[in-house]
């Protein structure tokens, strides 16, 4: 049974030589295509297809917020941003919205037509410069208002140390960790041991 793949993407040369790649492939077809967000969301609606390649640059709504009302009235459909844009908000503000996949717009087409039939079955493919920033990212801590020192005892905090052995460790007075502790809440706009943590864990804050 052929995969039916949705095009949106308003350069009208690229539009064409997808749809020619994916209609010229076995197991494929390019089942509708369109240069908006406007037009696609009503005839996608109507009748949908299995795989949607969306652009994210186009005329009038983003190609993001139309994977996100897509998805919201549609969740079967899989998404694949195809893009030139390599930006952190492009990536995640996209994968946030519903899609799953991202691929730049010089993906070979072999690799385009691989990447289809990977998200039809289940996977998340991505370019592999763009997997690489999505990584990244969560190996990053968060931005946070603590110091460095503060993060450390914050650390402490959560492996459950008491305060003389956060003060043992690093080699400081048990007055010292204390007032560390007391703007370490205040930073963190919290009033407990219980809730630093549960904030620094959620947060990524260390």
């Amino acid at each position: 049974m052929d995969i039916k793949v949705a095009i949106v993407e308003d350069d009208s040369e690229i539009r064409r030589l997808m749809t020619l790649i994916i209609d010229s492939s076995p197991g494929f077809i390019c089942k509708q295509s369109y240069n908006d967000c406007e037009s696609a969301l009503a005839a996608i609606s109507e009748d949908p297809p299995d795989v949607v390649l969306m652009d994210i640059d186009l005329p009038g709504m983003s190609g993001i917020e139309g994977v996100r009302r897509l998805k919201a009235d549609l969740p079967d459909i899989d998404f694949i941003m195809l893009t030139i844009k390599e930006d952190d908000d492009s990536i995640f503000n996209s994968l946030c919205a519903g899609a799953s996949g991202y691929l730049l717009k010089d993906t070979p087409p072999t690799e385009l037509l691989s990447a289809i039939g990977d998200v039809f079955r289940g996977g998340s493919p991505m370019s592999a410069s763009i997997a690489r920033k999505v990584i990244v990212s969560f190996r990053k801590p968060a931005e946070t208002p603590l110091t460095i020192r503060e993060r450390e005892i914050l650390e402490h905090l959560c492996n459950g140390e008491n305060y003389k052995g956060i003060a043992e460790v690093l080699f400081i007075s048990g007055h010292t960790v204390r007032e560390h502790i007391k703007n370490i809440y205040k930073k963190l706009h919290v009033n407990s041991r219980a809730e630093a943590v549960k904030k620094a864990i959620n947060n990524r804050l260390i």
